[in-house]
């Protein structure tokens, strides 16, 4: 049995008055999972007041770039009456519930809660070089994942008590995962061999 209020769906979608796309399953053990996709990812803090209000606590916040979904093969040119070639019509982009833009360049933010052991992933989409609230005021152990969030892609949490870097060199531009660098440069493995001299030269001196 569900230990989730019967009007959690009613209750979310107060506070999140873009709309919500809510699905919900319980397995053959009584546990309860519930997807809720928000129709506007500014609306992710009173979502998150809610669910703190309600006992949950963060378990994980997962981001992806989704890639764009691929263009089916078009069918050879069709002539129009006079005999020319058609010309190809738009097609139109994929979106998400929210209408955000599926584009390959829009992230997907995944925030997972359990709820007196049942599970709760609020999802939120954010266009390319976006912002999204910060949890870490409600939920101490967003802190990582969100810093971690920044450095890898283009994303800007606000309101970050903390937004230092978490495990890249300040010398290296974020958003790691959207263009191609060199491991040695991405874990600045390039002064090595600078150390390692200056060991030998100090060996040398010492001899």
């Amino acid at each position: 049995m569900s230990r989730l209020p019967k009007d959690l769906e009613a209750r979310i979608a107060a506070v999140a008055p873009s709309g919500v796309d809510f699905s919900t399953e319980t397995d053959a053990l009584g546990v309860t999972t519930v997807w809720l996709g928000l129709g506007n990812h500014a609306e992710l803090r009173p979502v998150a007041d809610l669910i703190l209000e309600l006992g949950g606590r963060l378990a994980m916040i997962t981001c992806t770039q989704p890639s764009a979904p691929e263009e089916e093969e078009e069918d050879e040119d069709e002539d129009n009456e006079d005999g020319e070639a058609k010309e190809p019509e738009p097609k139109e982009v994929a979106k998400s519930f929210g209408g955000t833009p599926l584009d390959g360049t829009s992230y997907e933010i995944d925030y997972h809660f359990d709820i007196a052991g049942d599970a709760v992933t609020v999802v939120a989409f954010v266009p390319h070089g976006g912002a999204i609230a910060s949890l870490t005021p409600l939920f101490r152990n967003a802190d990582w994942h969100e810093r971690e969030m920044m450095e890898l892609y283009a994303i800007n949490v606000t309101d970050h008590p903390d937004p230092s870097r978490l495990f890249l060199d300040a010398s290296i531009d974020n958003a790691v995962l959207e263009r191609l660098i060199p491991f040695s440069t991405l874990v600045n493995a390039a002064s090595t061999k600078d150390l390692w001299d200056r060991i030998a030269a100090n060996k040398k001196g010492a001899a």
